[in-house]
């Protein structure tokens, strides 16, 4: 059984030269599923594991280490000239980046930490997606089963052609998988491309406006199919990735989009009253020392006027300088030096009789 498996993969994959993309699979499957199994246990609140790292509290996410990995692995590919055996490590290196950057693929897309919301799914669909897609390049299958190297023909690119056309109208129409493997699988795009659209679906929205009939059709076929596909899919990505947080009914990410978009207008807002606050304040200042200044059209107060204007500020009640008779002597204007408290004029009693 083992000598059966390495006689073909010297045959298949070494002497075919596939080994580096070999490797690069191989790389891309062990650091997702590492990777998996490594914040699957952060979640878990092992003891023993090691944990995020945070360097001076600052959280390093591993699609960092794997921008780094890509780097390295292309870039060696291209110094050394495709060389063996660097080719074989530099393809090893590819695929580790490749798993550690798809797998947060979602983070990427929203530029928000969903990694464990439902958003977060997509990245394992980025990841399915391209293991399926280097698989069927490392089995040598290619569109149509076209062999580089033959003679081709202008109706084989046609077909090519046509297919490339109907994959496309199996994505607008909402069917991912259907158009992405269409382009590999001959007919799959095809069956996605003449079935109804997915209510949710670009092709619905500019399709099925006005067709009423054909849009309850389709929203019919994605209660009764889709569904329970998309149940089975839940279920395996669950098992694969870990299932998603439970978010309250109340507090869906539809919320927390309109709760940062609120708190975005209130910082403008607030913005906005301090910049007519400080406006305000300058005017006031420019008043205050317009005022202060002594000339022929506003001349300085009085240090009494200054002190009503402050009591009637503080509510309390005013008091006047109330002048004394005058005395014997040449000035009949000398101030008091007492005050009294103004008080309401209340009638005489016989002022209030009835006539």
């Amino acid at each position: 059984m083992i000598e059966a498996l390495l006689d073909g993969y010297r045959t298949h994959i070494v002497a075919a030269h596939k080994q580096p993309l070999f490797l690069l699979l191989a790389g891309f499957i062990l650091s997702f599923v590492l990777i998996r199994v490594s914040v699957r246990m952060i979640r878990a609140n092992v003891r023993w594991w090691p944990g995020n790292i945070t360097p001076g509290g600052l959280h390093i996410h591993h699609m960092v280490f794997g921008l780094g990995f890509l780097l390295l692995g292309g870039i060696g590919v291209f110094a050394t000239n495709g060389a063996a055996p660097w080719s074989d490590w530099f393809g090893f290196s590819f695929g580790i980046g490749c798993g550690l950057v798809l797998d947060e693929f979602a983070l990427i897309l929203h530029l928000d930490d969903v990694y464990w919301s439902a958003q977060g799914r997509k990245s394992v669909d980025a990841v399915i997606f391209g293991i399926l897609f280097t698989g069927l390049l490392l089995t040598g299958y290619v569109p149509l089963g076209v062999v580089p190297g033959q003679d081709t023909r202008w109706g084989l690119v046609a077909v090519i052609s046509v297919n490339a056309a109907v994959s496309i109208v199996a994505l607008f129409k909402g069917k991912v998988w259907t158009g992405l493997l269409g382009i590999m699988v001959p007919g799959l795009s095809w069956i996605g491309a003449v079935r109804l659209a997915r209510p949710t679906s670009p092709w619905a929205r500019w399709r099925y406006a006005n067709r009423p009939r054909r849009r309850a059709r389709a929203v019919r076929r994605e209660r009764l199919l889709h569904a329970r596909a998309d149940r089975a899919r839940t279920w395996l990505f669950d098992l694969i990735a870990g299932a998603p947080d439970k978010v309250p009914a109340h507090h869906t990410a539809t919320h927390r989009v309109a709760e940062r978009m609120a708190a975005r207008a209130t910082a403008h807002l607030d913005a906005h009253e301090a910049r007519a606050l400080a406006r305000r304040s300058a005017r006031l200042a420019d008043r205050r020392a317009k005022s202060t200044v002594p000339g022929p059209a506003a001349p300085e107060r009085t240090a009494p006027s200054v002190a009503r204007r402050r009591t009637v500020r503080a509510g309390r009640a005013r008091t006047y300088a109330v002048r004394p008779a005058a005395p014997a002597g040449p000035e009949p204007h000398a101030p008091y030096r007492r005050l009294r408290t103004a008080a309401p004029r209340v009638p005489h009693p016989a002022a209030r009789r009835p006539h």
